[in-house]
């Protein structure tokens, strides 16, 4: 038995399923956490929200940006976008359920077994595991409610940059959001900076990445994709970068967490 944590799928089925072969991934046996954006951008979003579902009792995710933006088109609250790729889905008799299995799947995942919380992009320098999962569940709350019409128009958006406690709203859900799914650099009073998407070596001297803020409220493991400029690399002790970059024609990345290594493939 394995558990595996796995970067962007994006809708590259195939290099997917070449990982899995690879890893020896046996859904009796084994378990995949995924770190979100799921589908869109690459060809076959359908079949890897297929197989995903078809597998759920041995997978766990979290939503990634690309996620909850083709559940805002779904639930017709936002227009789709030329670059987007996942109308096979919109176009499948299996929409609504895969909409209805997406609106469910929660913004940060913690595993006790490994200390892991698994979120898409980062976590804020000042939350705690705790504060991270709870204000998860505010968003997932909404997702499942009548009010997710109201979320899917008001989520796109790069204010309010700073978190307070006493943020109410849609201000407080689309900081969670941004937070969570979005967030790549800060500037060093840890508000966010979310059109910035250099990599490391290019950054503005006043741009921090989010994972070189000292938290001193978690020190577990921290499972991470959506940065794909990263190519897998972070230098902070037990943060995994785990987007490779396999819909730009990088590879597609699993972690084995219970040795800590490294499995991938080029994208196919």
């Amino acid at each position: 038995m394995a558990t595996f944590a796995i970067g962007d799928i994006q809708g590259c089925y195939q290099s997917f399923k070449k990982l899995l072969k690879k890893i020896k991934f046996n859904p009796n046996r084994d378990q995949l956490l995924l770190a979100g954006d799921l589908i869109n951008r690459g060809p076959q979003s359908l079949e890897t929200m297929r197989f995903i579902i078809q597998h759920q009792d041995s997978i766990q995710c979290v939503l990634g940006n690309h996620d909850l933006h083709y559940l805002a088109v779904a639930n017709h609250c936002q227009p789709i976008g030329r670059s987007d790729t996942f109308q096979d889905i919109l176009n499948s008799n299996d929409n609504d359920a895969i909409c209805c299995w997406l609106s469910r799947q929660p913004l940060a995942l913690y595993n006790s077994d490994f200390d892991a919380l698994m979120v898409h992009a980062g976590l804020p320098a000042f939350w705690s595991l705790d504060e991270a999962i709870g204000y998860s569940k505010e968003v997932s709350k909404v997702l499942q409610s009548p009010t997710r019409y109201q979320y899917y128009v008001s989520m796109y958006g790069n204010q309010p940059d700073r978190w307070c406690d006493s943020l109410l709203g849609m201000d407080r859900l689309r900081y969670i959001t941004n937070a969570l799914t979005r967030m790549r650099y800060c500037r060093q009073d840890g508000r966010l900076q979310l059109t910035n998407k250099s990599p490391l070596n290019q950054k503005p001297s006043q741009l921090v990445a989010w994972f070189q803020l000292n938290n001193s409220r978690y020190n577990g493991h921290i499972l991470f994709g959506h940065w794909a400029a990263l190519n897998g690399q972070c230098d902070r002790p037990k943060h995994f970068a785990l987007d490779t970059g396999c819909v730009w024609g990088g590879e597609l990345t699993a972690l084995r967490l219970d040795d800590l290594k490294k499995f991938a493939v080029s994208a196919q």
